[in-house]
């Protein structure tokens, strides 16, 4: 097994605080990239992963990503769900990694939904 380096040490403690943040609720948005069977098959990995890059890319640290199982709408994976606090969630489908690029930049940072991507706006939870 090889050493742990001082930046391996680094990289564990921002993922850590990442997870941190999820649990108190100080992140100001969640990205949820749905990953069941169906998302995976279609895609979810290449989402999951261009999502990380434009995180670590562009030093963002308040916003959480996370994964989920199948949201039941399989013909329209690969799917993501944003939640920026205080406003209703965003569903978007047929993704690919330009568009989650996209996304992530217009309406996770920039607080401005992308229509031409999203499914629909709110939640379909029971509270």
């Amino acid at each position: 097994m090889p050493k742990i380096r001082p930046e391996d040490l680094e990289a564990i403690a921002m993922r850590m605080r990442r997870q941190a943040k999820l649990r108190d609720g100080t992140a100001r948005a969640r990205v949820t990239v749905h990953m069941g069977t169906c998302g995976i098959a279609a895609g979810a990995r290449k989402i999951m992963t261009a999502l990380m890059s434009a995180m670590e890319e562009q030093g963002v640290d308040d916003v959480t990503l996370t994964t989920s199982g199948c949201a039941g709408l399989c013909s329209r994976e690969p799917m993501m769900t944003v939640e920026i606090q205080g406003e209703a969630p965003v569903k978007y489908v047929n993704l690919d990694e330009n568009k989650t690029r996209v996304i992530f930049t217009e309406h996770v940072l920039g607080g401005n939904i992308v229509a031409d991507y999203a499914l629909g706006v709110g939640s379909e939870r029971v509270a």
